[in-house]
């Protein structure tokens, strides 16, 4: 029997393999593969695909997955805090790019409905794309990070009104405040319903799914939630990944997100690779050759304008100049959704096929540029810094959020970064009796700290003038715990440059990272991939009853050779053959002492527990009190909880000792 689609999806999935690994020799990133491989396998390529709505189809389940992944990473209330970022920051960027085009448009002769309606299109970014590659480059928690993502958010909520706006612009209806009205109602309700369920429902019924320990039934139960509420969602007139980003929201708010982003995983980047593949069979590569200056004219033109829009977007919202640089080079691209706007536009008559067409070419390519955007946006804006700006914004986070500046400190602390690691290190120095200060560039964050009094200040870390303000020159030590690998490494520099002698301890996620910022200055990097090992390795060997004095001799000597045990699998390892000695027969257990048993009121060297079973009693819990170490003529008493050391069959055997009569 003869299956067209399966067919298409061998041949989709044999040429891919073959670009994916020509992409990876040359080391372009993987969407770049899968574009070209769409290109190739397009009807305006090889036309080696028959099938290609089948494809889409296929695709539009890799975006819903790929959101809802996003969702399964943020919370309902990380989103609220994220408000203003994207009303705000979302709006002025729409705002922003729709004028310049309409403008644009105008001065060459387009209608103003078709204009306007271009500029709305254009003003869409890539949410698949960016955030696939934030999170490739574990950048969704940076301050640009989260900007992006609020910002997509915003824009994928906007859709809808722009549909609606459609038929007015086309002059075929004039209902836009009904419209608008109806889906306001549909959106809130939506909404509603999904914190109810976030709250009372899911949870409860996770609980349910889990206690059967069914791994299939759970992962089934994930991808109903997932799909189901993305189809709700669109039937009331929301877009399907906006609708499986809620569902992931949903799921977060329950203690199961983890295992449901683990299971969800390698069908998200399976689907996904389809949407990659389905945009690039878009391209006519015919009309990007037949005139490659008006295309590399749009290219550009298009990525400036959305560059600057979303830049302008941030600074608007207040974060440092650094973020925004950041923001909109990320978010630069025109979007996947914008060829849904786009195809409405065409059954409108608001947009000629021609005009199609060069709208397709310029968007793939701003796709296709995107990782080369983001992967050149921390030196684009490190030269930045180096313009002379205006002084506002020169200024902009280098000064705390109330206008204050630290004390002249001496021989302080400097913390960057205020986040779970940051905020850890300022408490121990407050404990401590430290004297230290610490930045971060979430102004929440920053104004909720300094109301309790804590030392935290508003800015970018990467501006030199800001280091100079929190003392770096004169600190005895400098601690960096930043999410952003980029800033991680400029940081690390500066504060170096600024003071040769202090010690600077970084933290990344990656050991990659290790010998770069090394290089840079830092004394100490800490990276988070091994140390969770170092703490996993402490612990097992703790309970195989290996001395203290050993372990930590063992773990000291794997950091003073820069973890080169765990990076390089054929690496020597340590010379620390006590460790090897460990006492794996000796067990450590509990006797409970029950009334009327032989040794309920006896002193512990009148027992048989030691002379006769081999059984050393460490330690006795008596009600809320503990008895370390007892003495001999400690005398035992019912209800007593022993802990004993000994082999497991001696311990079986003085067990009898502790239990009651009959």
């Amino acid at each position: 029997m003869h299956t067209p689609l399966l067919a298409d999806l061998v041949t989709l999935l044999v040429v891919s393999i073959g670009v994916l690994y020509a992409s990876a020799r040359v080391r372009l990133p993987p969407i770049v593969g899968f574009l070209i491989s769409g290109m190739l396998l397009g009807p305006h390529g090889l036309a080696l695909v028959e099938g290609g709505e089948d494809v889409q189809q296929i695709a539009e389940i890799g975006v819903v997955l790929l959101l809802f992944t996003i969702g399964l990473e943020f919370s309902l209330a990380e989103l609220m805090r994220m408000r203003r970022a994207a009303v705000l920051g979302g709006s002025v960027q729409i705002a922003a790019v729709t004028g310049v085009v309409f403008l644009t448009l105008i001065q060459f002769g387009v209608a103003p409905g078709g204009a306007l309606f271009l500029g709305l299109t254009a003003s869409l970014s890539s949410t698949a794309v960016v955030l696939r590659l934030l999170q490739q480059s574990a950048q969704v928690d940076a301050p640009h990070g989260r900007m992006s993502v609020a910002m997509l958010v915003w824009q994928d909520l906007m859709i809808v009104p722009m549909m609606l706006l459609i038929p007015v612009l086309a002059g075929t209806s004039g209902g836009l405040l009904g419209a608008l009205g109806v889906f306001a109602a549909q959106a809130a309700a939506i909404l509603a319903l999904v914190v109810v369920l976030a709250r009372f429902v899911v949870p409860k019924l996770l609980d349910r799914v889990v206690q059967t320990r069914s791994r299939d039934l759970f992962l089934l139960t994930i991808l109903t939630l997932c799909l189901s509420i993305a189809w709700a969602s669109s039937l009331a007139g929301l877009s399907l990944a906006l609708g499986a980003f809620l569902a992931g929201l949903l799921v977060a708010e329950s203690e199961y997100s983890h295992q449901a982003l683990a299971d969800i995983l390698p069908f998200r980047d399976v689907f996904a690779s389809f949407f990659f593949i389905s945009i690039g069979m878009l391209l006519d590569l015919q009309l990007a050759v037949s005139e490659p200056l008006l295309l590399i004219g749009l290219v550009a033109g298009v990525l400036l304008v959305k560059m600057l829009a979303g830049a302008l977007a941030v600074v608007v919202v207040g974060a440092p100049l650094r973020t925004a640089v950041l923001t909109g080079m990320a978010t630069s691209q025109v979007g996947e959704f914008s060829f849904v706007l786009a195809g409405a536009g065409i059954a409108a008559g608001l947009v000629s096929d021609t005009s199609y067409q060069w709208f397709v070419a310029t968007t793939v390519a701003t796709i296709g540029l995107t990782p080369l955007m983001l992967s050149s946006a921390p030196a684009a804006a490190s030269l930045l810094h180096r313009l002379p700006l205006p002084h506002r914004l020169q200024s902009r986070g280098s000064v705390g959020e109330s206008g204050r500046t630290p004390k002249q400190l001496e021989n302080h602390l400097v913390v960057i970064g205020y986040g779970v690691n940051g905020r850890n290190v300022s408490r121990a120095a407050s404990v401590a009796g430290i004297p230290h200060v610490a930045v971060d560039m979430n102004p929440a964050l920053v104004t909720a700290e300094r109301e309790r009094g804590v030392p935290v200040y508003y800015g970018d870390a990467t501006r030199e003038a800001l280091l100079e303000h929190l003392g770096v020159p004169r600190a005895r030590a400098v601690v960096i715990a930043l999410s952003d690998a980029a800033a991680t490494r400029q940081v690390t520099s500066l504060v170096r440059a600024l003071n040769p002698t202090c010690s600077i301890a970084a933290r990344t996620r990656y050991v990659r990272e290790v010998d770069a910022l090394k290089t840079l200055g830092a004394d100490t990097v800490v990276p988070e991939e091994l140390e969770t090992s170092v703490e996993i390795v402490s612990r097992v060997l703790t309970g195989y009853l290996v001395p203290r004095s050993e372990i930590d001799s063992f773990i000291s000597e794997i950091r003073a050779g820069n973890y080169e045990m765990w990076r390089q699998p054929t690496a020597t390892a340590p010379s620390l053959q006590d460790l090897k000695q460990t006492l794996t027969d000796v067990e450590i257990s509990t006797l409970r002492v029950e009334a009327g048993s032989v040794l309920a009121g006896q002193r512990l060297v009148d027992s048989d527990l030691r002379p006769v079973f081999g059984v050393t009693v460490v330690a006795i819990r008596r009600n809320e009190a503990l008895i370390p170490n007892p003495r001999g003529e400690e005398r035992v008493e019912a209800g007593d909880l022993l802990v004993v050391l000994g082999l497991a069959e001696e311990i079986v055997g003085a067990s009898a000792l502790a239990k009651g009569p009959g």
